[in-house]
């Protein structure tokens, strides 16, 4: 289905980005992976393991909070691969803490990574994406409602969905299609340190009794890259299984 196809994600070492890495690669898609070089090791293991799957993988380090940084590794992107039919903005983290007791060391790394990153990339990987290409941002659940200890990711977030619907309609024109997902609890290294009862209890609150899988986000990523949603753009698709319903 994207035979072909270059896709580029960011934060795809390991966790959802090396599952829609890996998903997309699935599709015929040649993969580049981005992720800071501190993860090389862990993201070249990456690159060797979707290159089993007969496509063409391939790691460039780079910090996205770093606007030269990113300048640096589009030019070596654009002189291997030429264009980019697919970015997946997936690169985030958190630091959670109640905004009464939040330091700027906890706030600014949240901002700069995942929401400065998502400009970062974007502003210098654009000119390599043809028309009909695709840009997928990951935003969260928490973007839309929300969470206590989390005004930084909310903010952060729902930055992501402000930037997408926005982008979407100055690159309309051009046939390029801008859309975020966002995410509810999903089954990773993150969520598994939530303490039992607490997670018992949140559980209840899924309609679906469950935890999402970085599968489910993949999946999505897939569709959303193909030709069958030419036709969706500036839209936030939710995965949480209906917490947010």
């Amino acid at each position: 289905m994207l035979k072909g196809k270059n896709a580029l994600i960011t934060g795809a070492a390991r966790g959802i980005g090396k599952e829609i890495a890996t998903a997309l690669a699935k599709e015929g898609a040649n993969i580049i992976i981005n992720d800071i070089e501190a993860m090389r090791e862990e993201a070249q293991k990456t690159a060797d393991e979707i290159s089993s799957l007969g496509v063409d993988a391939e790691f460039f380090a780079g910090d996205v909070s770093k606007f030269d940084d990113i300048k640096e590794m589009a030019k070596k992107i654009q002189e291997k691969y030429e264009k980019i039919d697919i970015l997946v903005n997936n690169a985030g983290i958190t630091k959670d803490r109640t905004l009464k007791k939040m330091t700027p060391e906890e706030w600014n790394p949240v901002i700069n990574i995942n929401l400065t990153g998502m400009y970062n990339v974007t502003h210098n990987i654009l000119p390599l994406i043809p028309e009909g290409g695709r840009i997928i941002n990951i935003s969260s659940i928490v973007g839309i409602g929300g969470n206590f200890g989390q005004c930084n990711y909310a903010a952060s977030k729902g930055g992501v969905i402000g930037f997408t619907r926005s982008l979407s309609k100055e690159l309309g024109k051009s046939g390029i299609t801008v859309n975020a997902i966002a995410p509810g609890f999903i089954e990773s290294p993150m969520t598994d340190k939530i303490p039992l009862l607490q997670r018992e209890a949140l559980l209840q609150l899924i309609p679906m009794q469950k935890m999402g899988k970085a599968e489910d986000v993949a999946s999505l990523v897939v569709f959303l890259a193909s030709e069958k949603a030419g036709y969706i753009t500036g839209e936030v698709i939710r995965i949480d299984g209906g917490l947010t319903f």
